[in-house]
């Protein structure tokens, strides 16, 4: 009956082995599927984007000189950033060192003066104290205490003086360091100079860009012309994102559709322009645009996954997010883009950064809401009524 019970306990066990590793082999499975999936879908979009680079150079020299020198401040501004955030963390680090060297200059100096001292007292007691006691017979029991007494502060001297060439090789290491962080400060100011030169010179290149394009859309007819042909860019753009991305849908956490009334605006600032207000002659706006401060946080309205983040003519930096369920959220004329695609964003989470990409005049956030390619109203999507 015993052996019984044992052999079910062990095919018990090996049942639950094989299930689990079963199980297991089926979770790599899904997720070796999952990266694959994640790679096709960036190499879909990557055909996208180049296509539209194409398009763009085809159409119109103008735009295509524009959208480069956009993405060369964009790129300057990047770089500029990261420099100035190592930098600071290097004078944290120079700050951290010098700290520790002032505290082990402040331990040195103790361990010194005790030193002294002991040595004022060893000299007071002087050389042959030892010697006389050995010799004392008198009192064995008080000699022998007297010695452990030498022998203890023979001990401690030694110790100490070890403590402070320690202390000593230290303050001449962080020395060393210190030497290292000023001159890597010194470097990365000169890095951050010539990274202003270059931002500045994008910015001039596109300050030129933009001109041109302004004087070559002076009429009316060819402002019109201009944006027909940025809003079919857009269109474009969606409809093929569209195709791509519903054969990877994205495994959104929370529908959508059932987010209406509940989300926070993308960006702080002051709506200048409402979902079908008259743009320019028949034109209306297929979404909102916002004044903000320039590199203002551009958050997510939810969760979801990057689908676009380029430049695009009449919206310079753009971000799409595919949110599910058909939906599509869209943010333009960013000074800089913060994400990839195919990464996964979280609600309110920032993607960019608030600019006057795509010959904007002022820092603003062009900002739609897609459900099966169609722009929606945002306004009834958000908590408050102004962002």
């Amino acid at each position: 009956m015993r052996g019984s019970r044992v052999f079910l306990s062990l095919c018990t066990a090996l049942i639950a082995l094989l299930t689990a590793g079963a199980a297991a082999g089926q979770a790599a499975k899904e997720a070796a599927r999952a990266e694959a999936d994640l790679k096709a879908v960036k190499s879909e979009i990557a055909k996208i984007a180049a296509q539209v680079k194409r398009d763009t150079a085809d159409r119109n020299q103008l735009t295509r000189t524009l959208g480069a020198a956009e993405q060369s401040v964009a790129q300057a501004r990047t770089e500029l950033g990261r420099l100035r955030r190592e930098r600071g963390e290097r004078a944290a680090r120079r700050a951290q060192l010098a700290q520790e060297k002032a505290g082990r200059e402040v331990a040195l100096g103790a361990e010194r003066r005790e030193l002294a001292a002991e040595l004022r007292s060893a000299y007071l007691i002087g050389r042959e104290e030892p010697l006389k006691l050995l010799l004392n017979q008198e009192d064995p029991a008080r000699a022998g205490r007297m010695f452990a007494y030498y022998s203890y502060f023979g001990r401690a001297r030694a110790e100490r003086i070890a403590r402070i060439e320690g202390f000593v090789a230290e303050i001449a290491a962080l020395d060393g360091q210190l030497r290292g962080e000023e001159e890597r400060l010194l470097a990365l100011e000169a890095q951050q100079k010539a990274q202003v030169s270059q931002l500045e010179s994008a910015r001039a290149e596109r300050s030129k860009a933009l001109a041109a394009l302004e004087a070559a859309s002076r009429t009316r007819a060819a402002a019109l012309d201009r944006l027909r042909e940025e809003q079919a860019g857009l269109e474009k753009l969606v409809r093929d994102l569209r195709r791509a991305l519903e054969r990877f849908p994205v495994d959104s956490k929370a529908a959508f559709g059932k987010l209406r009334g509940k989300l926070a605006w993308p960006v702080a600032g002051k709506l200048v322009a409402k979902f079908g207000a008259t743009r320019a002659g028949a034109i209306k706006w297929d979404g909102v645009m916002i004044a903000a401060e320039r590199g203002a946080p551009v958050r997510s309205i939810a969760s979801g996954r990057i689908a676009y983040a380029d430049w695009l003519p009449g919206l310079g930096l753009l971000v799409i997010v595919d949110h599910g369920d058909r939906y599509l959220s869209l943010y333009g004329h960013n000074d800089q883009l913060y994400k990839a695609v195919g990464e996964q964003v979280a609600p309110g989470e920032t993607i960019a950064a608030a600019g006057d990409s795509g010959g904007r005049s002022r820092p603003e956030l062009y900002f739609e809401i897609r459900r099966n390619g169609k722009p929606v109203d945002p306004a009834p999507w958000f908590r408050a009524r102004e962002p």
